[in-house]
């Protein structure tokens, strides 16, 4: 995370209050007041309009995949991604006071939340009800006051709602992490001497044959390595697709600005979303996969 960011003042992520984007807001940012948004668009338009400085988005969980939706918006918000963060994700089983796990017969979450947590629920008997969202079901678990009712959220929404832990650390896979990216109105621009830099960018390759095998080439040739790449519809058509990409490296190497010219060739468009430090975690979890 770029410590240039550490004088601004408000940061805005979707979800309520508790929310795993609030909670990685308070990781990342501790100096920063989170800003809670109903939708993705309202947190971008929240930093677009200057009521925030950052945007904390997740994009991408070890487990569930992709956040729906996430990669048509972000082109689209007119906002730059200045920085990524990887958050564990540790699911907690939350109840009003005085509620003991034995007494608890059904358990609100978001749908990736209850599928993270399948053998602690089937375990334990639970039955799983799906709500909109982790931090929600916390304070809907406090506000009904049903000690045979327990939600599973953050520790942090336990503490805003008031609710005990009765089971923490309950999510089935130890290696549960969020990816979030960091959005602002400016563009960072990071020495690529600095440090390991990630390029973001979106393409759509022009409609020939074996474009998108010659497009990749040039990251191929030029050693360049490519961590994502993700395609999608636009505009109703199915033929016209576009692809988001991450690499390592930045735009000023040599070897990435070569391949960059090489996609542009095969390319109708080719716009990069940001250029920023690529967060530790990254290299530990590669190390911890080899």
């Amino acid at each position: 995370m770029a410590q240039s960011q550490s004088s601004t003042r408000v940061i805005a992520f979707q979800g309520e209050p508790g929310a795993y984007s609030h909670l990685a807001c308070s990781i990342a940012f501790p100096e920063m007041t989170p800003l809670p948004c109903a939708a993705f668009e309202d947190a971008f338009a929240a930093v677009h309009e200057g009521m925030a400085d950052l945007a904390m988005i997740p994009i991408e969980n070890s487990v569930a995949g992709r956040v729906a939706d996430i990669h048509h918006l972000m082109p689209a918000s007119r906002l730059h991604i200045t920085g990524e963060f990887f958050a564990r994700v540790n699911h907690h089983l939350l109840a009003i006071k005085g509620a003991r796990l034995e007494d608890i017969r059904s358990v609100r979450s978001h749908v990736h939340a209850l599928g993270q947590c399948r053998n602690f629920i089937r375990a334990h008997a639970l039955t799983p009800i799906v709500v909109a969202d982790t931090a929600g079901a916390a304070a809907e678990v406090a506000a009904r006051g049903d000690p045979s009712l327990a939600a599973i959220a953050s520790d942090l929404a336990g503490q805003i709602y008031g609710l005990d832990t009765l089971a923490a650390n309950i999510e089935d896979a130890e290696h549960n992490t969020t990816r979030f990216l960091v959005m602002a109105r400016q563009a960072l621009e990071p020495d690529p001497r600095s440090g390991p830099c990630i390029t973001t960018f979106v393409f759509r390759v022009r409609n020939v044959p074996a474009a998108l095998y010659k497009a990749m080439g040039g990251f191929a040739t030029n050693g360049v390595n490519m961590t994502k790449l993700e395609s999608y519809q636009i505009g109703g058509a199915f033929a016209a697709t576009q692809f988001y990409a991450d690499i390592e490296g930045h735009p000023e190497e040599a070897n990435v600005r070569l391949a960059l010219e090489e996609l542009s060739f095969f390319s109708r468009e080719v716009r990069i979303l940001g250029v920023y430090p690529a967060h530790p975690y990254r290299f530990k979890a590669r190390l911890a996969a080899d």
